[in-house]
């Protein structure tokens, strides 16, 4: 049985995890794993959020949220905390995006390519890669893949926005325009990127279609 780690970096947009790419990468690996063998894993940090947004007004809310918490909520409780996985005990690992990707397990949102990637994200992805394992990464969660393994020339996709792929390619990344519905593959490095949100218009139906591709990747590589 193989095992697929799921990184949540909260609940929300806005503040944490894409709720719908987090729910169709569960729902690919349900559907897809059940023919090849598979199980998911899913985690997230035990730390705070970077701040929490109102998902009706877009405005800062004044309170704290905990990021394991709230991504606990989209896992139905079937969570752990990032730091008690074993990077061994996994076969491959997926990132679904959302602006909490870019706030809470990184900086890219505040600090482009000169971002700093979370210890704790930073060590398991970075050990999942030197074993050699795939590594999917959904909407702008490739901008980790980027922040991490520019200087292999990673080649990922952020769909066709050019702005944040010129900043991307600052690390060293290469960037593809992709198609909402398609995927990225970087065969070498066994990195596989799709866009999702990155089109705010997607429809839900080709959002699934290069979720469930960029799945399907990473179960054949794993």
């Amino acid at each position: 049985m193989k095992k697929i780690g799921i990184i949540l970096a909260g609940c929300g947009n806005r503040d944490g995890a894409e709720i719908r790419e987090a729910v169709f990468t569960l729902l690919a690996l349900d559907k897809l794993g059940e023919k090849l063998g598979a199980e998911t894993i899913i985690m997230a940090p035990n730390l705070n959020q970077h701040h929490v947004v109102s998902h009706l007004t877009g405005k800062d809310l004044p309170e704290t949220r905990n990021i394991l918490e709230e991504s606990a909520r989209i896992a139905r409780g079937k969570i752990q905390d990032i730091t008690q996985v074993r990077p061994e005990t996994l076969d491959g690992l997926i990132l679904p995006g959302g602006y909490g990707v870019a706030k809470n397990l990184c900086s890219f949102a505040f600090d482009g390519s000169k971002a700093s990637v979370l210890p704790a994200i930073k060590s398991m992805i970075t050990k999942i890669h030197e074993q050699k394992k795939p590594i999917g990464a959904i909407c702008i969660a490739p901008a980790i893949m980027a922040l991490l393994f520019g200087h292999e020339h990673v080649q990922i996709t952020l769909g066709a926005d050019k702005e944040t792929a010129q900043e991307i390619e600052k690390t060293g990344a290469r960037h593809v325009v992709c198609a909402v519905d398609q995927i990225c593959v970087d065969q070498a490095l066994k990195i596989v990127t799709t866009p999702a949100y990155m089109y705010s218009e997607a429809k839900l139906h080709e959002m699934y279609l290069g979720i469930e591709k960029c799945v399907a990747q990473v179960l054949a590589w794993a």
